[in-house]
């Protein structure tokens, strides 16, 4: 039977039945110069397929086959990312190759191990880290104290001192640790006056409404606003007072003295010395308003303001360079308009601490609070008696700071930080008894320019 390479019947090589012979002398053998080489096979025009792929086809072509899933062909190309994900690396077969165990055990022993030693070699450096942290600050172990509860408002001077709290280290994280003014209020806002005032003078009630909260806005501008505080220029404030009133505080930041100091009229820090923590500042007072007798407004705002603060990139070398000589704060007793009694006649407290030389030991996150106390009458004249202009402020201010260094008039409060404390060297012997910055009970001392010491702060 011919097949498809045959070019033509095969010849019958003698066994036909007449008995011919095509190889014999009557016929040629038509494959006698035939030659099987590549080039025969590679030119072949039909290829026969392999028995069990004809028997394959010939199955599926009823039933087709199914994939089982679980098992990628060489031929099925890269594996597809399903949610971004990396697909697994599979072998030349498609079979997935299975994944290495990270050994991570071994790092981790041996930064553990490079931990123990370090913390074996500095025990003191550790325990200090922690205490700050998670202790009192001291050098003890004892768990953080609960938040202090929140305290309202005054609305009546206070009989007593704040009670006293437990000893604690304040730091960064816990600024107002061991301090009363921890649960004290952080805006001018939630204070109002005692008694709604009405009409008085020659104002209606409205109108007086309005002068206390802008009684309430200078007071926020010159003691609470973050950028004031860490030392940048009142703008805000300034822009609020009568021209006499601006142009006596503009002259005492150009040229800040004893007799014209500008932390009479706002709280500000020196930021290379001392940076606030959090920009928060702790308060507690009351408003009163009464009539001046001449048919006007008096606002009075009687406020302690609560500073936590941190040591600045200057702080260690100003503690170690010389103290001024005591030079007298002058007293001026407030009264009338203008700047008056703004030098005041309370002192300048002196911190405990730096009579009290600290332990020399690392405290990069201990902090300090300042304490400022401000009485400050906002009048507001009749305008038909006086040359005044609406909605400015003239005032007369006596203050009180605790924690502040002593005899330096350069526009800023300058606290003592405890880790800097045994570097200052002697300090003046204080002229003033000791006080409690807290206790809102007692009117401001009358004693000026003494220099005195503050039992907490």
């Amino acid at each position: 039977m011919p097949i498809a390479e045959d070019p033509e019947p095969r010849p019958s090589e003698g066994r036909e039945p007449d008995g011919k012979d095509p190889s014999g002398p009557d016929g040629k053998d038509p494959f006698a110069d035939l030659v099987l080489d590549e080039e025969f096979v590679q030119g072949a025009s039909v290829k026969e397929q392999a028995g069990r792929t004809r028997m394959l086809a010939a199955q599926w072509k009823h039933t087709p086959p199914v994939d089982p899933g679980g098992r990628r062909s060489v031929n099925d190309g890269p594996p597809k990312k399903r949610f971004a994900r990396r697909g697994r690396p599979v072998d030349a077969f498609g079979n997935p190759r299975p994944r290495r165990s990270l050994e991570w055990r071994t790092p981790l022993f041996v930064v553990l191990a490079v931990v123990l030693v370090l913390a074996a070699l500095n025990i003191d450096g550790l325990r200090h880290w922690y205490s700050t942290r998670f202790g009192d600050g001291s050098g003890g172990t004892s768990t953080a104290s609960a938040p202090a509860p929140t305290v309202a408002p005054e609305t009546a001077r206070p009989t007593g001192a704040p009670s006293a709290a437990a000893e604690q280290r304040p730091t960064v994280d816990h600024p107002w640790a061991g301090s009363p003014a921890e649960g004290w209020p952080t805006s001018i806002a939630v204070f109002t006056p005692r008694e709604t005032p009405g009409a008085i003078g020659v104002f209606t009630a409205e109108q007086v409404a309005e002068q206390v909260e802008l009684v309430k806005q200078y007071l926020a501008a010159a003691n609470l606003d973050p950028a004031v505080v860490a030392g940048g220029r009142p703008t805000a404030a300034l822009a609020m007072l009568d021209a006499d009133e601006q142009n006596s505080a503009v002259k005492a930041l150009a040229k800040p003295s004893a007799e014209n100091d500008p932390t009479n009229w706002f709280s500000r820090f020196d930021p290379a010395e001392a940076i606030p923590v959090d920009g928060t500042v702790k308060l507690q007072g009351m408003l009163t308003v009464e009539g001046d007798g001449e048919k006007g407004v008096l606002v009075h705002a009687d406020f302690t303001y609560v500073y936590a603060l941190r040591p600045g990139p200057e702080a260690a070398e100003r503690a170690a360079s010389p103290k001024p000589k005591p030079t007298p704060r002058p007293s001026t007793p407030g009264g009338g308009g203008g700047n008056g009694g703004a030098n005041g006649g309370g002192g300048t407290a002196r911190p405990v601490g730096w009579t009290v030389p600290a332990a020399d030991v690392a405290g990069d996150t201990w902090t300090a609070r300042t304490v400022v106390r401000k009485v400050e009458t906002f009048r507001f004249y009749d305008p038909k008696q006086y040359d005044v202009i609406p909605k400015k402020l003239n005032i007369t201010t006596r203050s009180e700071i605790g924690n502040s260094a002593c005899d330096v008039y350069d526009g800023y409060l300058h606290p003592q930080f405890d880790q800097f404390a045994a570097v200052s060297g002697p300090e003046p012997a204080p002229s003033g008894t000791a006080s409690d910055p807290y206790d809102r009970s007692k009117d401001l001392s009358e004693s000026g320019g003494e220099c005195g010491t503050v039992t907490r702060s």
